[in-house]
């Protein structure tokens, strides 16, 4: 699929992919509200044990859209799964709308590879008990079709040209299925943590060290 195709077929797919529902958009709510995670380290308090004052903090944080599972099976199986999250594309957002985003202010390292201070896409290769956790020097643009030929809406015209890090995701069963997709930034300290998504009844994950 590329940014030519504009077809009507394309943007039912979409709506599809993104959980759209007429009724939900005609009262103007999106159907994929956009969330952030973030998390703050380096810092140390300062100050008074009642007024306490967390000063020199350095901020990795995550901007992407929440999509809803509203009782689609999300994975697929065999030779379609990770088809309808795709969307047509070769990769997931792992998100919804506009290219889920990282921007950190410390250098970060993911399998042994350094990610600098910078703004990235974040997407996610998905196969079957096996998910690649993908940095990428792809911008972000809320244009579909993009106009810049640098830029993505989503993954859309997504190549592994410009990755930074491809990295192996640990998945885990939850013991209860996640309506609303979240990322989370989990087992944090100065050293590094986990990033994390989950949505439905999984948990993928990829650890981080703090450079």
């Amino acid at each position: 699929m590329t940014r030519r195709v504009l077809g009507l077929g394309l943007w039912a797919a979409m709506a599809m992919m993104l959980g759209s529902d007429p009724a939900i958009a005609q009262r103007g709510r999106p159907p994929s509200p956009d969330g952030t995670t973030a998390t703050e380290v380096r810092g140390k308090y300062t100050g008074s044990p009642d007024e306490p004052v967390y000063q020199g903090g350095k901020w990795i944080e995550v901007t992407y859209s929440r999509p809803i599972k509203r009782g689609r099976d999300l994975w697929g199986s065999g030779a379609d799964y990770g088809r309808l999250l795709n969307g047509g594309a070769p990769v997931w957002r792992a998100g919804a709308n506009v290219s889920t985003r990282l921007r950190t202010e410390l250098p970060l390292i993911v399998n042994n590879k350094t990610i600098a201070p910078g703004e990235y896409s974040l997407f996610i290769e998905l196969k079957p008990n096996n998910w690649t956790f993908i940095v990428s020097n792809w911008k972000a643009t809320s244009d579909f079709p993009s106009r810049d030929p640098e830029a993505l809406y989503g993954a859309y015209d997504y190549t592994p040209a410009k990755d930074v890090v491809r990295a192996p995701m640990k998945l885990e069963t939850l013991p209860h299925a996640v309506d609303q997709l979240a990322w989370k930034f989990l087992d944090m300290s100065d050293a590094g943590g986990v990033l994390a998504i989950e949505w439905d009844k999984v948990l993928a994950s990829v650890p981080f060290k703090i450079g």
